[in-house]
């Protein structure tokens, strides 16, 4: 794979001045690509876990929901607690980051996520779903920004993308595993609660391993979050819009699927299907990313085909020999963008700063996940046969006006 492009010319990233440039570091690459290869599987598999706990959860919530006679509104409402978490937490990850490091902080995410799985099917009320699932939210986000933000510590510029676009493309296939398991085990009693548990204690023993050597901790350039969105304004909005996105489509998905006639297993399956798409064609469209070497123009592509796909889901969606491509092909058109945009920020940032930058992402990311729902969710209530793709298309479309904009302001 060729090296990735020289984005520091890029206008997807607004860049520091020279008085405060922030200069990428190779403190955390090991010498060796085999002395690398089993704490990149490690933090791999947490991004696993973080795809797998919410593919599953959120459909498994939303038909569980739907049995004891509630509507969108309070579907809606429970996934808009992950955000709430995430907004929650977020903050704090750049100074808890440096108290405890990202490996103590794995952990007790990790331990958290396990047990607040199992209590969902073993508490009284629904109303206690609403705490667990802020909670949910508080430690995924924690595993996610700090799996991805270590792992690109630790790979240098010649195969950050092939690297990132490995990561991405595992988060997505946990994503698609989350449903598949629902299919297999059915969604209820304790069974698909305690395998996914299960999980996520492998990912823990992995992350507990000798080999998992934690980032020294470095101090980021500025204080305060805001300073990081100005920095990164396209990897911040990217990220807000795959949470609105990720978060509407895993809980309307299937329910937009059944409104159209389809099977509740056969609706399941579509958005494992579609979630395979964001598997198979990370690795294409990062290989093309790199020899087209414009971040920039590949933004604006996906952009412009994720929207233009989106227009076709009303149309697909009575034939399932034709929705089924058109979302694989969509959704992993849809993922490359979080790809493109964060190889850019992992060439650009390092140790506290890189941390700080996806601090911020994951504030953006709490943003979207509690937006996305309750958007999707007014939509789906207005028109059920198409609120939910033309929402999601004007999402996308309105994004891609973003690196258009920045072009034209360089």
């Amino acid at each position: 794979m060729q090296t990735p492009p020289p984005y520091a010319t890029a206008t997807l990233i607004s860049l520091p001045t020279t008085s405060d440039q922030i200069v990428p570091s190779s403190d955390f690459s090991l010498a060796s690509p085999a002395s690398t290869r089993l704490p990149v599987l490690s933090l791999v598999s947490v991004g696993i876990i973080f795809g797998l706990t919410y593919g599953l959860s959120t459909p498994l919530l939303t038909f569980s929901l739907l049995d004891r006679g509630y509507g969108t509104h309070m579907i809606a409402a429970l996934a808009m607690m992950h955000g709430v978490g995430v907004l929650g937490i977020a903050p704090f990850l750049p100074r808890l980051s440096g108290w405890a490091g990202p490996r103590k902080l794995l952990l007790v995410a990790l331990a958290s996520t396990a047990a607040t799985l199992l209590l969902f099917p073993v508490v009284p009320s629904i109303w206690f779903w609403f705490p667990l699932r802020l909670l949910l939210g508080m430690a995924t986000e924690t595993m996610l920004i700090m799996s991805e933000s270590w792992l690109n510590q630790t790979t240098d510029n010649s195969n950050r993308t092939r690297t990132m676009g490995f990561y991405s493309a595992m988060l997505s296939s946990g994503f698609a595993t989350g449903p598949i398991l629902l299919t297999l085990v059915g969604r209820h009693g304790v069974a698909p609660f305690a395998i996914t548990s299960v999980f996520v204690l492998v990912a823990f023993l992995m992350v507990s391993m000798p080999w998992m050597r934690s980032p020294k901790p470095q101090r980021p350039a500025h204080t305060g979050l805001w300073r990081y969105i100005g920095l990164a304004p396209v990897a911040i909005c990217v990220t807000l819009l795959m949470a609105m996105l990720e978060a509407a489509s895993s809980a309307f998905l299937p329910l937009y699927a059944l409104h159209t006639g389809w099977p509740e297993r056969q609706a399941t399956l579509l958005l494992s299907v579609m979630l395979l798409g964001a598997i198979v064609l990370q690795a294409p469209l990062g290989w093309l990313a790199d020899r087209l070497k414009s971040p920039r123009g590949m933004l604006i592509s996906l952009g412009t085909a994720s929207t233009l796909g989106a227009l076709l889901w009303p149309a697909a969606i009575g034939h399932p020999a034709l929705a089924y491509p058109l979302l694989f092909v969509w959704d992993g058109l849809f993922a490359a963008l979080y790809t493109v945009a964060m190889s850019v920020v992992g060439s650009r940032f390092s140790g506290g700063d890189l941390v700080s930058v996806y601090a911020a992402t994951s504030l953006a990311w709490g943003f979207g996940s509690f937006m996305g729902p309750g958007m999707a969710g007014s939509a789906m209530a207005f028109s059920p046969a198409s609120g939910l793709p033309f929402f999601i298309a004007i999402a996308c479309g309105l994004f891609t006006l973003l690196p258009v904009f920045l072009k034209k302001s360089a």
